[in-house]
């Protein structure tokens, strides 16, 4: 008899909706915000900045590791989503356009604020985050169990749950009692900076696949250089993952690094969820047993993709795109 392999993919973070603008970069030195990165901010502080701004938000379901859940769910793989949301309008939402997208929710209900993040975009694309948690923040430590992790083959835990320590070690003991491997997205040079006494050692003890992007890698290496950056990312895991942006992204396996072209086309409209996307294709690709070479570049086209729209959340045509490569 043919053992039938697991390829499910767990991702346990923040149940956000994530708020976009198109705004100049007067907008955020007037908001005293530098370029890229996220910053913690109040309910009532997002709705001060959309004030000052003449756009239509767009509203999409959102969430670093839910991006990549979804993602996941929409390549055809087998997600599943762990977080928590407001009893709320934006939280049933949520969690109707996730179940909507192929993902099984493991989603607990607060009566606090379903979390919302305010992405600022430029005109060269980047976006700028204002993150304002709710819910998402009330996930319990003590009710993570390692069945919510059962036949998981990697759990992409979001590197935002280090901000509160506690959550992101029963994230990870809990995946690694249910045996499955750990991804771990370093999210953003803030989240790196801001814990630095616990991320060294939870990279060494329980991560298996590390991916950062180029300012993500040098706050954590301290080297701009790539080659010197990907070659201490690599230290303690099995895959290490450096994204480039438009020049592509490299990835360390067992000695040695491929180099993965970024998908051509179109100049990108936003930013939004790009490495999110990247990450989903990506594990995606691993979690079914393909080369590094084919997981990368379902993993260019589904952050290529996403960069041609406002948000993380792919049209259909898109996805079909995608699935060509598969």
């Amino acid at each position: 008899m043919i053992e039938k392999r697991i390829t499910r993919i767990t991702g346990i973070g923040s149940a956000l909706v994530d708020i976009l603008i198109n705004e100049s970069d007067q907008f955020l030195t007037n908001l005293g915000k530098e370029k890229g990165g996220m910053t913690l901010v109040e309910d009532k502080d997002i709705g001060q900045i959309l004030a000052q701004t003449i756009h239509t938000p767009v509203i999409v379901p959102g969430g670093a590791a839910c991006n990549t859940i979804v993602g996941v769910g929409n390549l055809g793989g087998d997600a599943r989503f762990i977080g928590r949301r407001g009893n709320d309008e934006y939280g049933s939402a949520f969690e109707k356009q996730i179940i909507k997208c192929n993902v099984e929710p493991i989603v607990s209900i607060s009566d606090s604020p379903t979390g919302k993040v305010l992405s600022v975009i430029t005109p060269d694309a980047q976006r700028s985050m204002f993150t304002f948690l709710g819910a998402s923040t009330e996930l319990d430590p003590k009710l993570i169990f390692p069945d919510m992790f059962k036949d998981t083959a990697i759990s992409m835990i979001e590197g935002y749950l280090l901000f509160n320590k506690d959550l992101m070690m029963a994230a990870i003991k809990a995946a690694r009692a249910a045996g499955s491997l750990i991804a771990l997205d370093l999210a953003s040079f803030e989240v790196v900076n801001a814990s630095r006494d616990i991320l060294e050692d939870i990279i060494k003890d329980f991560v298996d696949i590390l991916i950062a992007n180029e300012d993500e890698a040098k706050a954590y290496t301290g080297y701009e250089d790539e080659q010197k950056a990907i070659g201490i990312m690599s230290q303690h895991v099995t895959y290490a993952v450096l994204k480039l942006g438009k020049r592509g992204s490299c990835v360390s396996h067992n000695d040695t690094i491929t180099r993965i072209k970024a998908q051509s086309g179109n100049d990108p409209i936003d930013t939004t969820g790009a490495g999110d996307l990247w990450a989903a294709g990506f594990l995606f690709g691993i979690a079914h047993g393909f080369s590094i070479e084919k997981s990368g570049q379902i993993a260019s086209a589904c952050g290529y993709e996403v960069c041609q729209i406002m948000g993380a959340q792919l049209p259909c045509d898109a996805w079909t795109r995608i699935k060509k490569l598969i």
